[in-house]
């Protein structure tokens, strides 16, 4: 049997996480349980002896699954078993794989396997904040090579004061939420959603987080030496060839160098001039060489990054020509497509989305059915990103874990500016179609999301603009170059990628990935008051195309309506087995809905145009109307008895009529006087106090004879 190793670690407030390893998942390479409260995750990791032949990448993948008997749950559908992953367990996965890839050796190429499992729940801990430790933690007692330990922890500012992995209560009352992953020494990844807050506070926010994760990773190294896996494998998964790299720097550099020079902006030429000097120099080779042709390729990668690199550093120019702090020609519509509820088209540099907004009731509420998790969103945000895009042909298999992150970072920055729920009972949803790319297609989706709304109507609080900032390192010379909305190929050579959205008082969202050590804090305090500059300027260019919420929804969007009556009217609403409600939405073509909440009746009226809607709130607020003595009303014969007649006079209810408020005449009895269904005037002359029932009078309204006492 396996020793079995616990390691408990208190944080700054008291709350305690144990570490255990050794008792399940044995013949994993690393495996650990994580528990905090009666959160439990258990996180396996396996990584493959060998690696494949001519592979350059480290084929990682990071699965995190919530096992619903862990909630106590069955899951739903047919097969009533965990299925494919779901959106909220893709973004878990995305956090945990950021935080690990760039700390695996690079020339470490074996396929690798981290699978984290939240085996039991405790509602008070949010089990994401602690997937990340869990595979950290299961990397440290295996024998793979990582350059870790590593640790993520939930920040929030509640009332004013962070906290450190609060309860899911704490933190859906927060105006600052983000998850931070990082070293003992270093911030690595970043993700979050705030209300408006300023540059400072998410300093601020990232250094309580940094502070946590330290105590975090100490008691990870503390295990490894516990454990015994301090040395880790050896591995050789690269070919060798110092001749062959010598030469071709010698002989590419320069001309690589020049060519990135050129600064030029379209980037199939940029690419076309690169592989123009590759395609020469292989020419060059005698038919007869022995290179190999993985190694030319994987060398002519290095030095053209290698080029690019110093040429932004040295020159203080971009690939494209562009200051570090321009931001590429922006272009905004709206109103777009004629059909849809709402639409934009943003285009920036060679970047475009067509984004459209549709508005839907609340019966189009997206469902939420999770182990962690239920209820309904009303708000939905969708990426796609095609293959021609880019120019590439590529099958449509539906989005991806990168098409579903992306997403979600637009969906949490537009997501705090849309207006009360109480005041917008629409279903919203957002489809950005990528139609080009080159470098922060989500910012894009960002910008053209809230144009979208507010050519809907939506009545968001202000406009959001988005920008995604890099950055350029020398660790020798200690130079560095920040840049402001980054191309595809500055995000593929540069050393982070930082994306940020927000209206003009702050922050809405941000991510930000590290590739490298030693980030200072004042490296990222310029990164984000040099994206506040940027930030304003896409806000202006907005602007120009809409500046606020059109007053008014387009002729042929669905009207909606809310408002509330008593519980005691709602049965009056709906009717004997849905009787009235059913005759309300055949008549009018509206869609009414009704819930029970605070002891009120909340009824939600949606139609496809506002004729419709108003026909069906006007028979809703006619059945639930007050009588009010001393009012004339239209109403119906509904029965005869000799002693007067049953008047329907409002929606639900009947008066009676007596024989004697008839006619200022005695009549003797009913035969001939009214007729079943004829529709007469009456006036409401009583309330009986005891029973409730209403006493209606016809003579009233007609001329009175000379003689005759007026009737009060």
């Amino acid at each position: 049997m396996t020793k079995v190793i616990t390691k408990s670690i208190k944080m700054p407030d008291g709350a305690e996480i144990t570490i255990e390893t050794g008792k399940l998942a044995k013949q994993a390479d690393g495996s650990v349980v994580v528990r905090m409260g009666d959160t439990m995750l258990l996180a396996t990791v396996v990584s493959s002896q060998d690696a494949k032949e001519d592979v350059d990448f480290l084929p990682l993948s990071v699965d995190y699954q919530e096992k619903f008997a862990g909630a106590g749950k069955i899951p739903g559908g047919f097969l009533k078993r965990e299925g494919r992953l779901s959106d909220h367990e893709v973004l878990i996965c995305r956090l945990v794989d950021r935080a690990l890839r760039p700390l695996f050796p690079d020339d470490y190429h074996a396929d690798t396997q981290v699978m984290i499992s939240m085996i039991s729940h405790d509602e008070n801990v949010m089990p994401d904040s602690l997937a990340a430790l869990a595979a950290s933690s299961a990397l440290a007692v295996s024998d793979i090579p990582f350059n870790g330990p590593i640790s993520e922890v939930r920040v929030v500012r509640h009332e004013g004061e962070f906290k450190v992995n609060p309860s899911k209560a704490i933190t859906e009352e927060s105006d600052l939420e983000i998850i931070v992953a990082a070293d003992k020494d270093n911030i690595m990844m970043v993700e979050g959603e705030m209300s408006e807050v300023s540059e400072a506070d998410m300093l601020e926010a990232m250094k309580v987080a940094h502070d946590a994760i330290k105590i975090q990773c100490q008691a990870q190294i503390e295990l490894s030496e516990e454990a015994g896996t301090t040395e880790k494998r050896t591995y050789d998964h690269e070919k060798k060839d110092d001749a062959l790299y010598e030469k071709m720097h010698a002989e590419l550099y320069d001309k690589l160098y020049a060519s990135v020079s050129q600064a030029i902006a379209d980037k199939y030429v940029r690419s076309s001039n690169i592989g123009a000097i590759k395609d020469e120099w292989m020419e060059s080779l005698p038919e007869d060489h022995e290179y190999d042709g993985f190694l030319i390729k994987q060398f002519f990668k290095k030095i053209h990054k290698k080029a690019a690199r110093d040429f932004v550093l040295n020159d203080s120019k971009r690939l494209d020509g562009r200051e570090f702090n321009e931001i590429r020609p922006i272009s905004c519509e709206v109103d777009y497509l004629p059909s849809a509820h709402g639409s934009a088209l943003f285009t920036r540099g060679e970047t475009q989305s067509l984004t459209s907004c549709t508005l839907g009731t609340k019966l189009d509420e997206q469902m939420i059915d999770g182990a962690t998790m239920n209820g309904y969103n009303k708000f939905i945000l969708h990426y796609n990103f095609p293959g021609f895009s880019t120019g590439e042909v590529r099958p449509n298999r539906g989005p991806g874990r990168r098409e579903v992150g992306h997403g979600n970072l637009a969906m949490r920055a537009i997501k705090k500016v849309l207006p009360p729920e109480d005041s917008n009972p629409y279903t919203m949803r957002i489809v950005s179609d990528i139609l080009e790319s080159n470098g922060s297609s989500s910012m894009a989706t960002v910008c053209a999301g809230s144009l979208a709304l507010m050519d809907t109507g939506i009545k968001i609080s202000a406009p959001v603009s988005g920008i995604a900032m890099g950055m350029i390192s020398d660790a020798e010379t200690g130079k560095y170059a920040v840049l402001s909305d980054i191309l595809g190929d500055e995000d593929h050579l540069g050393d982070m990628d930082f994306k940020v959205t927000g209206t003009e008082k702050g922050i809405t969202a941000c991510q930000m990935d590290i590739k490298v050590d030693g980030l200072s804090y004042e490296v990222l305090e310029q990164a984000l008051n040099q994206a506040k500059e940027g930030r304003l300027h896409i806000l202006g260019k907005m602007a120009e195309a809409i500046t606020e919420p059109r007053e008014d929804y387009k002729p042929h969007v669905p009207r909606t309506e809310r408002f509330k009556i008593d519980k005691d009217q709602i049965g009056a609403v709906i009717g004997p087995g849905g009787k009235v409600i059913q005759e309300i939405q055949k008549e009018t073509g509206a869609t009414i809905n009704i819930e029970e909440v605070d002891d009120k009746g909340v009824v939600t009226v949606f139609a496809v145009n506002k004729d419709a809607m108003l026909a069906a709130v006007g028979r809703i607020k006619t059945i639930v109307a007050v009588p009010d003595v001393g009012e004339v009303y239209e109403g119906k014969v509904k029965s005869i008895m000799p002693f007067g007649a049953f008047i329907e006079f409002m929606p639900g209810k009947d008066g009676l009529l007596h024989i004697s408020e008839i006619k200022w005449e005695r009549l003797e009895k009913m035969d001939g006087i009214l007729e079943v269904g004829e529709e007469i005037s009456v006036k409401l002359i009583g309330i009986d106090k005891k029973t409730g029932k209403f006493r209606l009078s016809r003579k009233v309204l007609l001329p009175k004879p000379e003689n005759k006492t007026e009737q009060k």
